[in-house]
């Protein structure tokens, strides 16, 4: 499902960060920037730490259930590295089954979301930091994954409100970080260099997903979440 865990994600450059705020500080002339046009800006700095909020979700639809930290490795996307697709994958179990793998430091992996067979969606990573499911370090810093609870010979698992759900979650995805709904941007983990895995399997239905995607990126965007859930369901 995924891979070992790497080195721990020292890089944060703050040095970085204080040189180019005074730059930009001397720049417009000014003693102090104003505090939002600050945080604004801090924001945006590569290898600069984001706060964090215990129980704040990326997506409305999504409720928290935290991942445990040997399954992931903090980080600040996009700003330290480019999201450029979304890995599609089947638990090969029941959805409360991958919820307890993802939060067990032996199983040394997890993706950042998980969807049921009746349409909810729990998160367990944060976007911004790399989760270790593609098996792939490389697609690791650069995707978020979504796993979908069932199996893949077994194509009554992949339910209307599955698909429905997905695709919204996955639509959000794409306009957050300008990506195009297509199959080069949206793949399965089967097809990440180097898996042993076949996820999503032959009855994961392409065309319909891709359509529904596509749909769903005409809907308004929700606003995310800030109310802490300590369950699955």
């Amino acid at each position: 499902m995924g891979e070992n865990r790497a080195s721990a994600d020292g890089d944060r450059r703050i040095g970085r960060r204080a040189l180019i705020v005074g730059g930009i500080a001397a720049a417009t002339g000014t003693a102090v920037l104003a505090r939002d046009e600050l945080a604004r800006l801090w924001w945006r700095m590569p290898g600069v730490e984001k706060p964090r909020e215990q129980g704040v979700v990326d997506y409305a639809g999504a409720r928290w259930v935290a991942a445990s930290d040997a399954n992931w490795r903090r980080a600040d996307r996009p700003d330290d590295y480019h999201v450029d697709m979304v890995i599609v994958h089947v638990t090969q179990g029941s959805f409360d089954s991958a919820v307890q793998a993802f939060q067990d430091p032996g199983h040394k992996a997890a993706a950042h979301y998980i969807v049921g067979q009746d349409g909810r969606v729990t998160q367990m990573i944060r976007e911004l930091d790399v989760a270790y499911h593609a098996g792939n370090r490389d697609y690791n810093e650069r995707s978020i994954g979504i796993e979908h609870a069932g199996f893949v010979d077994r194509p009554e698992d992949f339910t209307d409100e599955m698909y429905e759900a997905s695709a919204r979650l996955t639509a959000r995805i794409c306009a957050r970080y300008d990506l195009p709904v297509d199959r080069k941007h949206i793949l399965g983990h089967v097809e990440v260099p180097g898996t042993d895995h076949t996820d999503p399997g032959p009855h994961w239905d392409w065309d319909r997903y891709l359509e529904l995607v596509r749909r769903a990126r005409t809907a308004p965007t929700p606003t995310p979440s800030t109310s802490p859930s300590s369950t699955a369901g």
